[in-house]
């Protein structure tokens, strides 16, 4: 008897580890992600950075578009934080050019190491959801990013 309430708590205990083990940490955001433009299917790419006091930003690095290479550089993102408790990122407060007003988006990284992302203007349900792939490298050495 004493053997299987053992066991039992060995079980429970490897549960409790492997659940913490599976919580993601604020910094695992960080990295390039290759966006799909929702307004005209133009690709580029972006890099999400750690901005200091527990907040990330985004900055366009790379776009396909010649005509919109104006935007390479742009931190067309702030505000985003870390949700423990969701393990989810919160709060962001995008810009978008072109565009008038600023939306707002969470994220969530996927098991399949991209990263969904949530816009909204005004409320969640009004908004769109865009699957962003990680990528390894910077597309555009030309632009210094944190």
């Amino acid at each position: 008897m004493r053997l299987l309430k053992k066991i039992a708590l060995l079980v429970i205990l490897l549960g409790i580890k492997s659940t913490l083990i599976a919580q993601l940490q604020p910094d695992n955001i960080v990295g390039y992600y290759l966006n799909e433009d929702p307004f005209s299917g133009t690709l580029s790419q972006i890099y999400i950075y750690n901005a200091g006091n527990g907040t990330y930003e985004g900055i366009v690095i790379w776009t396909k578009d010649e005509d919109r290479k104006q935007f390479e550089g742009l931190v067309f993102m702030k505000g985003l934080t870390f949700n423990a408790k969701e393990n989810e990122w919160e709060n962001a407060t995008i810009i978008y050019p072109g565009k008038k007003g600023k939306f707002k988006a969470f994220m969530r990284l996927e098991k399949d190491g991209q990263l969904r992302v949530r816009g909204y203007w005004g409320i969640s349900m009004l908004g769109k959801t865009l699957y962003w792939p990680k990528e390894q490298e910077s597309r555009n050495l030309k632009i210094v990013h944190p």
